[in-house]
């Protein structure tokens, strides 16, 4: 079971994290929309993905699928996976597939920091 409780947890940080960072980024897009101009809605969904990336690490945090420990890392890992699917949204916004499969980025970003920060600790690896 330990293995299958890690490996679920990790499913979850996955989708946890895409789903959350995506819709914040979206909700902070709208909301610069609403300001008027076209940086602010650039502006609004950089804002509000960083914020969604925090809420989702937070959120692993509490439902206990990453520990305390790895918040940071997971949340960078994060961050860094919402900057890449920016970048790979803005150049495929011709087709929906590429915006659509480049937010799956967050969750691997998420999914590689929370590894990395376990990999920093001996033993941190747990069920």
């Amino acid at each position: 079971m330990g293995n299958q409780g890690t490996a679920m947890k990790s499913v979850f940080l996955f989708f946890v994290s895409t789903i959350v960072t995506g819709a914040f980024a979206a909700l902070g897009s709208m909301i610069g929309h609403f300001l008027g101009s076209h940086l602010g809605v650039m502006l609004g969904g950089v804002v509000g993905g960083i914020f969604g990336a925090i809420l989702s690490g937070r959120i692993a945090v509490r439902l206990r699928w990453i520990g305390h420990e790895d918040f940071y890392p997971t949340t960078f890992g994060a961050e860094i996976g919402f900057v890449a699917a920016a970048i790979v949204a803005t150049k495929t916004l011709s087709s929906p597939i590429g915006p659509i499969l480049s937010s799956f980025l967050i969750g691997v970003g998420a999914l590689i920091g929370s590894l990395i920060g376990a990999r920093r600790r001996p033993g941190s690896l747990q069920a």
